[in-house]
């Protein structure tokens, strides 16, 4: 019988670039949860707006079924997470176009407002560091994070269901520049 206490694996885990961008994860959930918490906001409330300006910033409609999609929620979260949003006076339901019965949701004035808010600071830092830097660094630092971006977003798919081929397109958002 072996006394030896389990420990990490022979290979060391995940090379350095890796474990940075796990730290950085890391280090933005914490910063979401400041400021959100700050703000009686949730994480999940924080990520629907971000998905309703990402989807507003490209004319597209967002419905509650965007929201259930994008942030893998049941339908009965999607409504208590928009009905928060709602309460709180970020989020409006309307219905519009043809198809009345389709609710669509809009950040309201405070929701930019307060969102603005929340994250001036974090992008000041950001701007900030990135001012070391020059365009062709940040360009291929920008490649750099849409891959690793793909691949997270393609080991979550595998996770969920099985492998997924390399063959099959990637249906995440769009993240260029502009």
């Amino acid at each position: 019988m072996s006394a030896e206490a389990p420990g990490p694996p022979d290979a060391g885990g995940p090379p350095p670039l890796v474990r940075l961008l796990q730290e950085f994860t890391m280090e933005a959930n914490r910063y979401v949860d400041s400021a959100g918490g700050r703000n009686d906001m949730h994480r999940t409330d924080l990520n629907a707006l971000a998905v309703i300006m990402r989807h507003t910033s490209r004319d597209q409609i967002v419905t509650p079924g965007v929201l259930r999609k994008e942030l893998n929620l049941s339908s009965p979260a999607t409504t208590a997470l928009i009905d928060r949003l709602h309460s709180s006076g970020h989020v409006i339901r309307e219905r519009e176009g043809a198809d009345r019965r389709q609710v669509q949701l809009r950040m309201t004035p405070k929701a930019y407002r307060e969102g603005g808010a929340m994250f001036l600071p974090l992008a000041r830092h950001m701007g900030t560091a990135m001012q070391d830097f020059t365009p062709e660094e940040l360009e291929i630092v920008t490649r750099f994070m849409n891959s690793m971006i793909d691949a997270t977003v393609r080991a979550g798919v595998e996770a969920a269901r099985g492998p997924v081929p390399d063959s099959e397109p990637y249906q995440g958002p769009d993240r260029s520049p502009g």
